[in-house]
C-alpha cells in the first residue's frame, strides 16, 4: 500500500481573470504590399486581415507577457504573491533556456511560482490552460497564471507571399482559480506528426549557426493543406470537445476559436452549425496570427468590448504547428 499521502487540491478550475497587451504598431496591409506582389483586397479576401500589431524592440515577449498577466492578475482580484504557477505558451522567445517564464514570475513579483515555457504552436494556450487545470486540481497550486504571447513579426519572412500578411505579435494571459463546479471541461487535444511538415521553421537553428545562411530563420507553411486540415478534422475536435463537456452547440453562448484566418473561422462555424445566437470571435482582422496569443487575446477583447460577459459558455480551440491541437469547453470568467 503506498505510502504517499492524497493530494488536497480544489474539486475543480475556473478562469478568473484575463488581460492582453497588443504592440502600439499598428501595421495595415499597405506596409505588407511593399514587399510582396499582391493587393489589399486579395489579402482580406483570403484571410479576412487588414492590419496586424508588430513590437518596437521595447515590446519583447516577457515585457508585453508581463502587461497582460497585470491585467489578468487584476481582474481575478488576486495578487501576484498568491500565483503558484506561471505556463507560457510561445514559440518565438530566442532564449533556448532558461524559460522566460521565470523572468515574468520575477518581474510581477510572484514569489518563487512554478515557471515553465511549452512550445505547441497555436495550441499552446489550450495546452497551458489543461495544465493549470491540473496543478489546481491535484493541489500544487492555487492559482495559476496562463499567457500565450509571440512576437512572430521576428519569424515573418516578409517577402513570402504565402505568410508575410498572416502574422501579427502579442500577448493574452489568464489566471486559473479553484472552483467548486466545473468551469473548463475536459480536453481534447492531439497531434499528427506525419503532417508536421506543413507548418513549419524555415531553417533549424543548428543549421543557421553552422552555416549562416544569408536569410534568417522564418515560418512557412503549406496553406491550402492547413487550410483542409483545419476545417474539416478541427471541426471533428471541436465537436468532441462539446462531447465531453456534456453539451450541445445550442448551448454554446460563444465560439473562440485560434485566429488563423477568417475564412477557417468562418468554415468552422458553417461545419459545426452554431447557432446564430453563438457569439464568434473574428479578431484575426485588426490583430492578425498571434499564434499561442491568439484565443486569451480574442478572449479579452470579447469581454472588454460586451460582446460576451461573465458566466457564459465558451467553445475554444487552438490548432498549428505540430500539427497539434487542444480544445475545451470554458466558462468565462
Amino acid at each position: 500500500m503506498s505510502k504517499i499521502k492524497p493530494s488536497k487540491g480544489a474539486p475543480y478550475a475556473r478562469i478568473m481573470g484575463v488581460g492582453g497587451y497588443r504592440p502600439t504598431r499598428v501595421v495595415p496591409n499597405e506596409v505588407i504590399l511593399e514587399t510582396i506582389d499582391s493587393s489589399d483586397e486579395w489579402i482580406r479576401s483570403r484571410s479576412g486581415i487588414a492590419t496586424r500589431h508588430w513590437a518596437s524592440d521595447e515590446e519583447t515577449v516577457s515585457a508585453m507577457s508581463v502587461e497582460a498577466a497585470g491585467k489578468a492578475i487584476a481582474d481575478a482580484g488576486i495578487t501576484p504573491e498568491q500565483i503558484g504557477g506561471v505556463i507560457v505558451a510561445t514559440v518565438s522567445h530566442f532564449q533556448q533556456t532558461p524559460a522566460v517564464a521565470t523572468d515574468i514570475a520575477h518581474r510581477i513579483g510572484a514569489g518563487k511560482p512554478a515557471a515553465f515555457d511549452i512550445s505547441a504552436g497555436c495550441a499552446g494556450f489550450g495546452y497551458g490552460l489543461t495544465l493549470a487545470k491540473g496543478m489546481i486540481v491535484e493541489g500544487s497550486a492555487e492559482y495559476v497564471l496562463v499567457i500565450g504571447v509571440e512576437r512572430l513579426s521576428d519569424l515573418t519572412d516578409l517577402e513570402d507571399r504565402a505568410t508575410a500578411f498572416l502574422f501579427g505579435d502579442g500577448a493574452g494571459a489568464v489566471v486559473v482559480g479553484p472552483a467548486k463546479e466545473p468551469a473548463i471541461g475536459p480536453t481534447v487535444w492531439g497531434s499528427e506528426g506525419d503532417k508536421s511538415g506543413t507548418i513549419k521553421q524555415t531553417v533549424a537553428w543548428d543549421v543557421f549557426h553552422a552555416d549562416r545562411p544569408e536569410k534568417f530563420p522564418a515560418i512557412t507553411q503549406e496553406g491550402q493543406a492547413v487550410f483542409r486540415w483545419a476545417v474539416f478534422e478541427m471541426a471533428k475536435v471541436a465537436q468532441q470537445a462539446l462531447e465531453a463537456a456534456g453539451i450541445s452547440p445550442e448551448d454554446l453562448d460563444v465560439f473562440i476559436p485560434h485566429q488563423a484566418n477568417m475564412r477557417i473561422i468562418d468554415s468552422m462555424v458553417k461545419t459545426l452549425k452554431l447557432p446564430e445566437h453563438v457569439t464568434v470571435a473574428r479578431d484575426v482582422e485588426t490583430t492578425g496570427n498571434t499564434s499561442a496569443a491568439s484565443i486569451p487575446l480574442a478572449m479579452e477583447r470579447l469581454l472588454a468590448t460586451g460582446q460576451a460577459k461573465s458566466g457564459d459558455t465558451a467553445l475554444i480551440i487552438g490548432f498549428g504547428a505540430g500539427l497539434v491541437y487542444a480544445a475545451t469547453v470554458v466558462t468565462l470568467p
